[in-house]
């Protein structure tokens, strides 16, 4: 056995699809060389199926062969000229950047409301005034104060989430001059500290029956 035939990995080139192996990326480098169109596009699709046979995870996916095509394409990185059942990958489609998504923030001033709330308050602006539309408008409003305080923990006067109300409304519904008054703070957190009370025994329990079993392992039972 001759050591110089020896190759290493640090000598090779560099796979673009790892998960493929070393002998498809070959397979496809000969493919490319091919001088006869005819041959290419059987030896295309013989290597297409040896590469369902490699990834048969992919069969559950939808356009199962269409996305093995593309990898084809991409591990020959492009230079493989063959007649393909769908449209070509190219390096220039495959590098094309989508266009940046808009922030669906309608308030930014006031994110801890979420998007939510202005959706809720573009629909009561948009109903006749009304028994209906006070209760929706206190609804908001009492939704609107609980959200305030899951995210900064703090007391917070009803004249504030008028205000805010006022603005995210855009004048539109005006509730600072009411008599009436929101829930307190306490009725509105209370089935968030219930709920966290709930989970604190849940998992006290849990670790009390671990430690018995752990105290409780390798002792006599009779």
């Amino acid at each position: 056995m001759e050591i110089n035939n020896l190759e290493y990995n640090t000598e090779r080139d560099q796979l673009i699809i790892p998960e493929y192996g070393r002998h498809l990326q070959k397979m496809i480098d000969h493919a490319i060389v091919i001088e006869d169109k005819e041959e290419r596009n059987k030896v295309a699709k013989a290597i297409i199926s040896v590469m369902g046979n490699l990834q048969p995870h992919l069969r559950d996916v939808p356009d199962f062969q269409h996305k093995l095509w593309d990898q084809l394409f991409i591990i020959s990185d492009f230079k493989l000229d063959v007649d393909a059942p769908y449209p070509i990958l190219t390096k220039e489609k495959l590098e094309e950047r989508p266009e940046p998504l808009e922030y669906p923030q309608n308030f930014p001033k006031y994110r801890y409301y979420g998007n939510n709330i202005k959706r809720m308050i573009d629909v009561a602006n948009s109903w006749e005034d009304g028994d209906l539309k006070n209760a929706l408008t206190f609804t908001i409003a009492n939704h609107m104060k609980k959200c305030y305080l899951n995210w900064n923990k703090d007391v917070v006067d009803d004249s504030a989430i008028f205000n805010h109300l006022f603005e995210l409304s855009d004048g539109m519904i005006d509730l600072r001059n009411s008599e009436e008054d929101l829930s307190t703070s306490s009725d509105l957190m209370r089935g968030k500290k219930k709920n966290y009370r709930s989970n604190s025994n849940s998992s006290n329990k849990k670790n009390y029956r671990n430690n018995n079993n752990n105290n409780n392992r390798g002792k006599k039972r009779y």
